[in-house]
């Protein structure tokens, strides 16, 4: 009996020596998207959802914006004035960025050297490595690509997954072992309709242009257990599980600017275990921003 007791209370005093296991970090960030043209100080537009945005917590780590921003200085001041000073700011390129040479040059210069832009732990390819990176925050490793670039330049594709960007993609899924994985990009792999009003738009010219190529990305991330890709293009709000990926359109913050579906951004929060997200959505008869949808990422 005596030994029994000795035992349980050296088993005890090991468990009690033990280091304590660090906390998993609990962060929230931000998608907003498409709001081109539509950045500055009216209300109406970006700076409303801006607003919003400074209005929901200190827990904001970053936004994260999958294409169609230009003029990017614009989208970059109403974010640090109307947000945030300090708030980080990762752009993606989207078609119109893509179409435009002085828009490409300032992304480059942006994440000059590919590795300018906080928390990168892996440059894409040499030929777009400033717009095609992947960053660890707490538990999660966020992809961000440029899916206009092939072999010979960064700008020269109409949207799709070339063997560059695949095969670099490939290689950073095995590479990571972060408990969430989220991919972003411009354009959809299946473009959906609005949730709300059944909106459609860029039906025919988004990634499904390249369908073999659109096909072996999805089952990529499949095969790597990517959490969702996450990406803009359509102005409407969706999100839907196919098959073992969310698929989450981020809409368009653009405001009043586009009156076929309601100016949306996406508060996604992130602890240990999953990833939540609220999805909020412009009153234009208030002008308010409204919680009109909510999930777990799982």
């Amino acid at each position: 009996m005596l030994k029994k007791i000795w035992i349980l209370l050296l088993f005890f005093l090991l468990i009690s020596c033990q280091p304590d296991r660090p906390k998993q970090e609990e962060f929230a960030f931000i998608i907003a998207a498409d709001m081109r043209n539509y950045a500055g100080d009216n209300v109406d537009y970006f700076r409303g959802a801006c607003e919003a945005i400074r209005q929901l917590d200190d827990s904001i780590r970053f936004v994260i914006s999958p294409g169609d921003i230009d003029p990017m200085d614009s989208v970059l001041y109403c974010i640090r004035k109307y947000i945030r000073e300090d708030m980080i700011w990762y752009p993606v390129v989207g078609n119109h960025e893509n179409e435009t040479p002085e828009d490409m040059v300032w992304l480059r210069n942006f994440n000059s050297g590919g590795k300018a832009l906080p928390f990168i732990v892996n440059q894409g390819p040499e030929i777009c490595r400033e717009t095609t990176y992947s960053f660890d925050v707490g538990n999660t490793h966020f992809i961000i690509l440029n899916q206009y670039a092939d072999v010979n330049c960064d700008d020269c594709t109409d949207g799709d997954m070339p063997d560059i960007l695949y095969d670099w993609l490939k290689g950073d899924l095995q590479m990571t072992r972060q408990k969430h994985i989220l991919v972003i990009g411009h354009e959809p792999a299946y473009p959906l309709p609005d949730m709300e009003n059944q909106r459609f738009r860029h039906e025919h010219d988004s990634l499904n242009r390249h369908p073999e190529n659109r096909d072996r990305f999805v089952e990529l991330l499949q095969d790597h257990g990517v959490t969702a890709y996450i990406f803009g293009h359509t102005h409407n709000y969706s999100v839907v599980k196919i098959n073992r990926l969310w698929h989450m359109d981020a809409g368009h913050a653009r405001g009043i600017g586009d009156r076929g579906a309601r100016s949306t951004f996406i508060k996604m929060m992130v602890n240990a275990g999953e990833i939540r997200y609220e999805t909020y959505r412009l009153n234009v008869g208030t002008m308010d921003y409204e919680i009109t949808d909510r999930g777990i990422l799982n």
